[in-house]
């Protein structure tokens, strides 16, 4: 939990999924386009891991002592800034600012840019090297801090995973957590048919990772993945495999066959956040 811990516990990590949802999409509509999928599927894990797992300090996003959360695959970052904006973190009058010129909130994430952005994601494969770093780096200053790496399906299909994931294991970095977003889809089509990586969890374990799976869009069973995986009771790094439905909780986007990079009709965004706020999570 953050040091903040009073504030973020009066509102249900379901609220917070449903504003992470509900500015993700305020902020596709800006552009009329985007990576909504992506942010609607990952919105429960982050609702988890902002408001839960993850310790900060909102009006200090660089406090030493926080936990480090990395996204992996920058086309994310609308997922990553709607967290932000209702972390605090962010301020939520910039949501309309979103993939502008001059704009904190470019569409592909960078840490020049934004506060709170802790790497610049983009070319898939970086960010679980850079997590080993990170997490080594905080065990060489004996600090409790974790880090936190979200990456997704389709990077399991870059050779540098693996060698990063072979590097956490070699190095005994229990302080890493993975958080692998496993919607099963990618540009070009169906992750598993573009590059089977399937079973996911066994080739973790084969890396001689501590492997949890649930269901990412299940809050209370990513709050027990996290729990288990900090703990302190597995001398391993520790990977959570998040089974995530492409635009949970609007039925209409959750059917088109091709939602990697959504285009909506300007009617749509109204019909949309009207579903989320009723709640209506299929």
């Amino acid at each position: 939990m953050t040091t903040d811990e009073n504030s973020r516990s009066n509102v249900s990590l379901k609220e917070r999924a449903t504003r992470i949802r509900r500015y993700a999409l305020r902020m596709g509509e800006v552009q009329g386009q985007g990576y909504i999928a992506q942010a609607l599927g990952l919105a429960d894990v982050l609702a988890v891991i902002y408001f839960h797992a993850a310790r900060m300090l909102p009006e200090d996003p660089e406090w030493e002592g926080r936990d480090r959360v990395y996204l992996s695959m920058g086309h994310y970052a609308i997922a990553l800034y709607a967290a932000l904006i209702e972390a605090g973190i962010l301020p939520e009058n910039e949501l309309e600012t979103y993939g502008s010129d001059d704009s904190r909130m470019p569409m592909s994430g960078m840490a020049a840019y934004t506060p709170g952005m802790e790497i610049t994601g983009g070319s898939l494969g970086h960010g679980l090297g850079i997590a080993v770093g990170g997490a080594m780096g905080l065990k060489r200053k004996k600090s409790d801090s974790w880090i936190i790496n979200m990456l997704s399906d389709g990077e399991l299909d870059e050779g540098s995973t693996w060698e990063a994931a072979m590097a956490a294991t070699h190095h005994k970095l229990d302080n890493l957590i993975a958080v692998v977003d496993n919607n099963n889809q990618q540009a070009d089509g169906a992750s598993q048919e573009m590059l089977g990586t399937e079973p996911i969890h066994e080739k973790f374990a084969a890396f001689g990772w501590h492997v949890q799976r649930v269901d990412g869009n299940d809050i209370d069973a990513v709050v027990a993945a996290f729990d288990g995986a900090k703990a302190g009771e597995i001398a391993k790094p520790h990977v959570i495999i998040c089974d995530t439905k492409m635009a949970c909780g609007v039925p209409f986007l959750e059917a088109r066959e091709k939602n990697h990079f959504l285009r909506v009709e300007p009617q749509e965004w109204a019909e949309a956040i009207k579903i989320i706020d009723e709640g209506r999570i299929s």
